[in-house]
């Protein structure tokens, strides 16, 4: 029987490395699973190397010893796949390297798969593979590479992964149904805007030289003078209305990113009135769903609170959870902190102190974390319902105002001739 060199983690993440006899790499592998070792590495004795390590490994170990990380975008999808068949592969007994291995070189995307190798390398000279995620910190978030360093702490690394991939799918999910309620009223803006500009440039002024022809402006009634006036002041002095018009876009955009204009938006966010009640419970769900994934994986309640407040996503709510870790940390519970910010309805706080209490905290946060994703898909169709009617109100009042104020000399016109 053939000897088979490993690498492996202990449950406790200490490294261990040795020789096991077995019948084949398979056997190998769950005898090693049996002694609760989490196998980074399997090769068998003597046998050549899949990949030698300073054949492929050469420029990526000068490139990315170090901490630094390709710059490549990947997208959310591409990202959820790796992680799902990656958690399939180790629960089937192949070994983290192996399954690293075999995800680089099938991964279509080239800036993803310059990362996978890049990890490769990393994994493969002895670091763990939370750090080497670490290293990638634009691609792998604080939630990913902390729930992954559980994992590896736990040896449940394939079950962990399991739950990121569902977690990364809820996530999406919630973008989908936020893109999908924001989408149709901005569309629908522009579109407005974009004909009442086209009407008041182009179509009001052939209508002014009419009337300039047949009777004078004096005699015009006041709403057609207003018009005309704003789209002659339009027409005229575009140079001064274009730019002012960028410069506020720019202005706004610049400010929103600054920590105080960002605060000023959050708040927006949270109490805009229609949209408010949304961006609420979206952040409550989002919340939710983050803490109970991260505890469910081992993380400890405080390093879960400094994610959870890290990927809020809304100043507002980060400050919230940040200002109730700490009063963990001082051995407060949680529930009270987070009922005195406001932030959370006495449901979620109570629903919370109760989980606190009766030591069932995760699975009441993803019962929260249901309600809201639930609330939220509500919100959003009842908003569709209600937001396409007030765009065809406001595209008809915008429009049919800029129609009746040029037709009304037309109007006064024609009942004078009538009169005669």
């Amino acid at each position: 029987m053939p000897d088979y060199k490993y690498q492996a983690k202990t449950a406790d993440g200490k490294k261990v490395a040795g020789t096991l006899t077995a019948m084949n790499e398979g056997e190998a592998v769950g005898e090693l699973r049996r002694q609760n070792l989490i196998v980074i590495s399997l090769s068998e004795r003597g046998a050549k190397a899949k990949k030698e390590k300073s054949g492929g490994g050469g420029f990526f170990s000068l490139q990315f010893g170090g901490k630094k990380s390709p710059k490549a975008r990947v997208k959310p999808k591409d990202l959820v796949v790796f992680t799902r068949q990656l958690a399939t592969m180790i629960s089937a007994g192949i070994p983290l390297l192996e399954g690293l291995e075999i995800l680089s070189e099938q991964a279509e995307d080239p800036g993803f798969k310059l990362v996978l190798t890049a990890i490769v390398e990393s994994v493969r000279s002895g670091s763990d593979f939370s750090e080497s995620l670490g290293m990638h910190p634009k691609i792998f978030e604080d939630i990913y590479v902390n729930m992954i360093r559980a994992g590896e702490a736990s040896g449940q690394l394939d079950v962990i992964l399991d739950r990121l991939s569902e977690y990364m799918e809820a996530a999406e999910k919630l973008k989908r149904e936020i893109k999908s309620a924001m989408t149709y009223p901005v569309v629908s803006l522009i579109m407005v805007f974009g004909i009442t500009i086209f009407l008041l440039v182009f179509i009001v002024p052939k209508f002014a030289e009419i009337f300039d022809q047949i009777g004078g402006r004096d005699k015009m009634p006041m709403p057609t003078k207003i018009l005309i006036a704003i789209s002659e002041f339009m027409q005229h002095n575009w140079y001064i209305w274009v730019p002012a018009f960028i410069g506020l876009i720019v202005v706004a955009v610049a400010y929103s990113k600054t920590e105080k204009g960002g605060y000023v938006v959050d708040w927006l966010k949270l109490n805009i009135p229609v949209f408010g009640p949304l961006f609420r419970k979206i952040a409550i769900s989002r919340f939710a769903r983050t803490f109970a994934t991260l505890i469910r994986s081992g993380v400890p309640i405080l390093g879960a609170l400094e994610i959870v407040a890290h990927t809020a996503g809304n100043r507002i709510v980060r400050d919230a959870v940040l200002s109730a870790s700490e009063s963990v940390r001082q051995g407060e519970p949680l529930g009270a902190p987070l009922a005195k910010s406001k932030v959370f309805p006495p449901m979620v706080t109570r629903m919370i102190s109760i989980g606190e209490r009766s030591g069932s905290l995760e699975a009441l946060l993803e019962k929260i974390s249901e309600f809201y994703e639930s609330e939220v898909s509500a919100t959003v169709d009842a908003l569709t319902s209600l937001i396409e009617p007030l765009m065809i109100g406001l595209m008809g009042f915008m429009v049919g105002g800029i129609v009746m104020a040029v037709f009304l000399p037309i109007f006064k016109m024609s009942s004078q001739m009538g009169s005669h």
